[in-house]
């Protein structure tokens, strides 16, 4: 079975009401509170705490979660839309909020324990506390199994050292799941995962990585030294890890997928208003057949790489295999979001080369969602994975 057919049943993509509702209510914040300091939040790579807070107070931080947590209880479409429309407006205060939901509070939902669940999982959806996931290390970022990062076990507690890097969410959260080696001669069976709290002894931030795009998400090297954790802070067993891993990377590359969704729809709807306005040769540009061109193929792009996305989502909703359609959706998306904003450039022009108008923004910020949550040439082997099994 290819991963073209790995769902046997026809999908619709006509949303709900409530799902149409879920949509409106977060453009409705994202364009008039988000929008408007999203160049400032760039431009001094400040990390937008208001932005958080109000997400918060919108019962946005447990949308896909049941209610006994303090969640929403809504779809994964539901969540991909979210995501969507904040990243059309700022896709710095999107990715805090993916990291939080899909890499950090969607792996406690699905292998926590009621108690862990009730710890963690509940201030998470409230918005009292951030999450964040820390699996890249300074030597390994696609070979999760050659993690240096080591958990050794001693008595109630593993004692954690070495470093992870490229920790979205960084400074700024409050629990962080951390992907550690309990045997390097077990390689990814000797993975644990386990949710190390802020204030933990020997656990320190490194500086702040200076980016290309998304500059107002905090992202930073974390340290272990001699880091004492609580085997009550594990998720599953010893050997899970690398399950853990992986299924939250299925969810996170779901999450990715809407962010380069939003972010190029957001390029175009920008492109589209400038070609509206902009007079060359005694004409509006948009009545030029080139332009005109570019804009229908971006346009057709970026609606096919939200139906591979929604797709995924159905399957996630449905229990059934999404992990090869979660990848389609990322690799797809990910690669129109930056295709799409080079040509949202070209048709500014010189004006889209400069910072007075939003759309060199979007370029740079498209750029790392063909990195993370797994590069596109992981994703194609997992997809190639599927098609030849």
């Amino acid at each position: 079975m290819t991963a073209a057919t790995i769902l046997d049943k026809p999908l619709g993509f006509a949303l709900t009401e409530e799902q149409i509702l879920i949509r409106d209510a977060v453009r409705e914040i994202a364009q008039g509170e988000f929008a408007p300091r999203a160049y400032e939040v760039d431009k001094n790579h400040r990390f937008p705490r208001e932005n958080w807070d109000l997400m918060g107070q919108s019962d946005l931080l447990g949308l896909p979660f049941p209610e006994e947590y303090g969640g929403s209880g809504m779809d994964h479409v539901s969540y991909s839309l979210a995501v969507e429309e904040l990243a059309k407006a700022c896709a710095t205060t999107s990715v805090i909020y993916s990291a939080h939901v899909s890499l950090c509070a969607s792996p406690i939902f699905i292998f926590g324990t009621q108690e862990q669940k009730q710890k963690w999982l509940v201030p998470m959806c409230q918005g009292k506390k951030m999450g964040a996931f820390a699996l890249s290390e300074p030597g390994s970022g696609s070979d999760a199994a050659a993690a240096k990062c080591t958990a050794v076990l001693n008595g109630d507690h593993f004692i954690l050292n070495n470093s992870k890097n490229w920790i979205t969410n960084g400074i700024e959260a409050d629990y962080y799941l951390v992907i550690a080696q309990t045997d390097s001669k077990l390689k990814h069976k000797g993975l644990v995962a386990l949710i190390v709290e802020k204030g933990a002894p020997g656990f320190t931030f490194g500086k702040l990585e200076d980016k290309l795009g998304i500059k107002g998400s905090s992202t930073c090297q974390i340290n272990f030294e001699d880091t004492p954790v609580p085997v009550a802070n594990m998720l599953g067993q010893i050997g899970d890890g690398f399950k853990v891993a992986m299924v939250t990377l299925d969810g996170g590359r779901i999450g990715i997928a809407s962010q380069a969704v939003g972010i190029a729809q957001g390029a175009i709807d920008h492109a589209m208003k400038y070609a509206k306005e902009r007079v060359a040769f005694n004409q509006t540009i948009n009545q030029f057949q080139a332009i005109q061109f570019m804009l229908a193929e971006m346009q057709t792009n970026v609606d096919a790489a939200r139906l591979l996305t929604h797709n995924a989502c159905v399957a996630q909703d449905r229990g059934e295999k999404f992990s090869p359609l979660a990848a389609q959706a990322k690799l797809y998306a990910s690669e129109v979001a930056m295709a799409t904003t080079v040509k949202c450039v070209q048709i500014f022009g010189g004006y889209g080369y400069v910072t007075d108008y939003p759309v060199e923004r979007y370029m740079r910020d498209a750029k790392i969602t063909e990195i993370y949550e797994g590069t596109s040439e992981v994703q194609r082997l997992v997809i190639a994975a599927s098609v030849l099994k």
